[in-house]
């Protein structure tokens, strides 16, 4: 076979017929092809050569020519393809290093095995523009939803032609048992595109929340003007879903907005999710409202939300609590996932036997330490007295508001309960030195001698020690493993020191010891207040 002899014109004609059936640039397999032909050259020619290739976009004719550039003397390394100035004089007027030499050489026959090495650098080039072509295409359309039509399906994965490319339908992204066959017409989400060696990788869902918002998008024209928006979504797939919406128009209800002229609008979006029933609830900034609203249809009575643990406790009444906690477990579930809390439910009995408990035990605790009976006891609790030291340091009045309490009686409870609260001080600083406290921790001011019997119990025994101390140590935190939040307990957190309190002390201890620099740290502190103030106005021109 020889490429050269054919029509030169049929050259062109193969190129744009290519250029065509793959969607790509004709140039580009022109130049797939004059690189071939160049390739195949130097192997005639000789791989130390210089060979180039042109190919006429209007007439096909190609044109082989050798370049030679000039060098310096002692720089020649390849005579083939370069020549000294002096070797150049022979073919120019005025030679000057950098300048090139081009010569028309005779235009080669191909042999089987030149034509099909040939073939093959116009099919692999051809192969990467295409490529290129997929993946600038498909990659502005991640985070959309895409129709196309079922290929085949390999080990539950569905092949999917979305047009220009195949993209994937993983089986764990496939909506319970559903089954396609080859033909069957689809509608999936883009979830990523990703640039492989093998060509771009188009990978879709339908399982993902994103695709029951971009369903509503589709199906609601006030979610796609910006009227209403999705703020959360949660998804049992195939099951049960819940989507929080809200309107920026006082006039629209987002849940009518949604649900349509009898369901219409919602009843598309189920029907394309095979039945998976659609819970849609009004969002409200107040994570508390928006969890009550969440958690329909069962009633709540009581919320108390932690915001630093990222928990919330629910009470509900007895006969509701299967209905909040849902088969499986399901309706809590899908809260927690939409409003991104873990969630407690507990029934009102339960809660009330909690309080009950913490009740008795706040009164054992005074009935021993400040050696009371127990309707004295009782009557410091029901005031809202948790601990020994809001008894010993409270204004004198705010015990004098108790039934029974004179001046006199106030003020030996305050004298009994700071007795004991140094009585279990100085306990406390003798096991600490017992343990081997350096006395620059028990003299740091900060800490009490329980924090400081504490720390040494988990050997941390100097200054320098509570300095390499990380904030979460000291305060505990939360971690998330295989997809469940995990309390870690903190050695101080029992003493009420929290994550800002801690660091504080941590960064105290490092200045003290000259492992930071207290200017670097004011002007640290400044720079953090100046990007929050900034963050603030920000906040405010949007609003």
């Amino acid at each position: 076979m020889a490429i050269t002899s054919a029509n030169q014109l049929e050259l062109l004609q193969t190129a744009e017929a290519v250029a065509r059936e793959k969607m790509i640039d004709p140039s580009l397999v022109i130049e797939a092809m004059e690189e071939s032909l160049a390739r195949a050259a130097k192997s005639r020619y000789g791989s130390e050569m210089d060979i180039r290739v042109k190919i006429d976009r209007k007439t096909g004719r190609a044109t082989f020519t050798r370049v030679r550039t000039v060098v310096e003397d002692d720089l020649l390394e390849n005579y083939q393809a370069e020549m000294t100035v002096q070797q150049a004089k022979q073919y120019m007027a005025e030679p000057k290093v950098g300048d090139t030499y081009v010569e028309e050489v005779p235009p080669v026959d191909l042999g089987r095995i030149a034509a099909q090495s040939a073939k093959q650098v116009i099919l692999q080039k051809v192969r990467e523009a295409e490529r290129d072509r997929q993946y600038e295409e498909f990659k502005d359309r991640q985070g959309t939803i895409i129709n196309g039509q079922v290929k085949r399906e390999e080990y539950g994965n569905v092949i999917v032609d979305v047009g220009r490319g195949e993209a994937i339908l993983r089986r764990n992204e496939k909506i319970g048992r559903e089954s396609y066959r080859p033909g069957d017409r689809i509608r999936c989400y883009v979830k990523d595109v990703r640039r492989e060696a093998r060509g771009p990788q188009i990978f879709l869902s339908r399982t993902a929340p994103e695709f029951m918002a971009e369903l509503f998008k589709m199906e609601v024209p006030e979610i796609y003007d910006g009227i209403i928006e999705i703020k959360a979504v949660a998804r049992d797939p195939g099951s049960r879903a819940k989507i929080g919406v809200v309107s920026y128009d006082g006039s629209i209800d987002p849940v009518g907005a949604c649900v349509g002229m009898r369901g219409s609008r919602v009843q598309a979006v189920v029907n394309e999710l095979q039945g998976e029933k659609i819970d849609i609830i009004p969002w409200n900034e107040d994570m508390p409202t928006f969890l009550v609203n969440a958690l329909q249809p069962a009633e709540v009575s009581k919320v108390v939300l932690d915001e630093d643990a990222e928990r919330i406790e629910v009470v509900v009444p007895d006969e509701q609590l299967s209905l909040a906690i849902g088969r499986r477990g399901q309706n809590v579930r899908l809260a927690s996932q939409l409003t991104g809390l873990d969630i407690d439910i507990m029934t009102e009995e339960e809660e009330s036997k909690r309080r009950q408990a913490e009740f008795e035990e706040r009164t054992k605790l005074f009935m021993e330490t400040l050696d009371v009976d127990e309707f004295f006891a009782q009557l410091l609790v029901a005031e809202g007295f948790t601990n020994l030291e809001e008894v010993a340091y409270v204004e004198l009045d705010e015990l004098l508001v108790i039934d029974g309490v004179d001046e006199g009686t106030a003020e030996e409870l305050q004298t009994r309960a700071r007795e004991f609260i140094e009585e279990q001080a100085r306990k406390a600083l003798e096991k600490a030195r017992e343990l081997g406290v350096e006395e620059s921790l028990i003299e740091f001011e900060g800490l009490t001698p329980q924090m400081v019997e504490a720390l040494a119990q988990d050997d941390i025994k100097s200054l320098e020690d509570f300095a390499t101390c990380a904030d979460w140590e000291l305060a505990g935190g939360w971690t998330t493993v295989d997809g469940q939040r995990q309390k870690d307990d903190g050695l101080l957190e029992k003493f009420g020191v929290d994550l800002e309190e801690a660091q504080n002390l941590i960064m105290t201890a490092r200045v003290m010891l000259g492992w930071v620099d207290p200017e670097e740290l004011v002007s640290g502190a400044a720079e953090s207040d100046e990007l929050d103030a900034e963050d603030g106005e920000s906040d405010e021109a949007e609003a």
